[in-house]
């Protein structure tokens, strides 16, 4: 089958390279540096789904037609980049794998002719070095559409997907969406301090602030009337426990996200993006949290002093120690 893949950065190109792996027929879109090496020596895959280079086609749009698309970008880019590839997509079904909750009602603006799923990855994967990726941590994909539409296109995309890694289709997939929203609180605290996920779960100061931000992401959720899909062993149930628990109490969740992602150091998509100098989607990630709030009429501070604190060192450059962040962030 030919496979688009928009955007073959941490997540798409370990996508393209499982799929080129099984013998499909893939296109991906790159720019700079990421390009030059996928044309010259392939996607290196290595990590928890084996060592794998795959040669692939790669432009900086796609130049064929194809019978599945799936934009990987990050949440900022995802508009410019359907765009900018309408002509190529249009009819064809569309699958939107991204962090934050806009995705598909973007994808849908941008290419109305396609039909639209949206797609999360639940694993986790370092992209440092152009065309080099590593899966850290190996977890499913999940595949879904925004309520009141058909879930054909999510079916399809999944019976494609399956065959190279662990997909199913949700379908209560905006649950999931916000479910993933929790898991990806993991993010900014990294991009903040420069440290890892394991390192920041570790300091007991840290560790407070973003129990506090998932609290807060899990409670503003539930005001929206939001029923938490079940994924990564979280649950409706227990999210609302995680919310109604004391403080000290609700730590244990952030310290089991860190043992299921394992030993190997885990950067964070954030401060990936910071370290290669590129601008971040913490507005999509916790600053999806600080929208829904205002939608309600409330705030959420703790992710709105998060996304300021990011901001801040795309800014300056210089990431934060762990004391200032605890003082900088009120909980």
């Amino acid at each position: 089958m030919r496979v688009a893949v928009i955007g073959a950065g941490a997540v798409g190109g370990a996508i393209a390279a499982m799929l080129a792996r099984a013998g499909h027929d893939v296109e991906v879109t790159a720019r700079g540096a990421n390009l030059d090496s996928i044309r010259s020596g392939g996607i290196r895959l290595s990590g928890a789904w084996g060592e794998y280079t795959a040669t692939v086609l790669a432009n900086e749009l796609v130049t064929r037609g194809a019978e599945l698309v799936i934009v990987a970008t990050k949440a900022r880019d995802a508009a410019d980049a359907i765009s900018e590839n309408a002509a190529m997509l249009r009819g064809v079904p569309i699958v939107v794998i991204q962090n934050g909750l806009d995705g598909m009602a973007t994808a849908r603006l941008a290419s109305p002719r396609s039909d639209i799923a949206g797609g999360l990855a639940t694993f986790a994967t370092s992209y440092l070095l152009p065309g080099e990726i590593t899966v850290t941590t190996a977890g499913p994909t999940y595949v879904g559409v925004e309520t009141g539409f058909s879930d054909i296109p999510a079916r399809y995309a999944a019976k494609v997907l399956n065959e190279v890694m662990p997909t199913s289709v949700v379908s209560n997939f905006p649950g999931a969406q916000w479910t993933k929203l929790v898991i990806n609180q993991v993010n900014a605290l990294p991009a903040i301090t420069g440290w890892s996920v394991q390192e920041v779960i570790a300091h007991r100061g840290l560790r407070r602030v973003m129990t506090a931000s998932m609290r807060e992401n899990v409670r503003i959720g539930l005001a929206s009337r939001i029923l938490f899909e079940k994924l990564q062993g979280l649950s409706h149930r227990g999210l609302r426990l995680f919310a109604a628990v004391p403080p000290w109490m609700a730590q244990v969740l952030p310290l089991l996200m860190s043992r299921r992602i394992g030993a190997t150091p885990n950067p964070g998509s954030t401060l990936q993006s910071i370290r290669r100098g590129q601008p971040t989607e913490i507005d999509y990630l916790n600053g999806a949290v600080v929208a829904a709030a205002r939608a309600l009429g409330r705030r959420a501070p703790v992710n709105e002093a998060l996304v300021g604190l990011v901001h801040e060192v795309e800014s300056a450059g210089e990431f934060f120690t762990a004391a200032e962040v605890v003082e900088r962030v009120q909980i």
